[in-house]
């Protein structure tokens, strides 16, 4: 009898130091997210990062989801919501930078926006803002 071998799977969540810092608003989000930017790359390379927040607002942790070009960096929704499961988020609050310096949405940022949105409410987890 011949038995196939699958590969396991390991999944793991690790909090280095304990963040005490509590979100009340979204200057409070942006002031963590501009801790995370890098400031040599801020002004031509397109960042997006997700923060991770428990049923008090208070932060689990923060990731870089991905960064890319000057112009656009590529969103998988897939991996902020794996993030949020694996440290058991009950909401998140997302951003990324426009190196133009343009504050307004694009049809893109709006587009994931909303497809963050959907996939947060299938997994009863809150999205509660998404800063530029």
């Amino acid at each position: 009898m011949k038995f196939n071998i699958v590969n396991e799977i390991k999944l793991s969540y690790s909090r280095k130091g304990n963040s005490d810092i509590v979100i009340s608003n979204s200057y409070d989000a942006a002031e963590v997210f501009r801790q995370h930017f890098d400031s040599d790359e801020i002004d031509y390379r397109e960042s997006f990062f997700a923060l991770y927040l428990n049923q008090s607002n208070k932060v689990l942790g923060i990731r870089k989801i991905s960064e890319s070009g000057i112009s656009s960096t590529i969103v998988d929704v897939r991996i902020i919501m794996q993030t949020a499961l694996l440290c058991n988020a009950s909401s998140i609050i997302v951003a990324h930078n426009h190196p133009s310096g343009n504050l307004k949405p694009s049809n893109e940022d709006l587009k994931i926006t909303k497809n963050i949105k959907n996939a947060s409410e299938f997994l009863n987890i809150k999205l509660l803002d998404h800063c530029i």
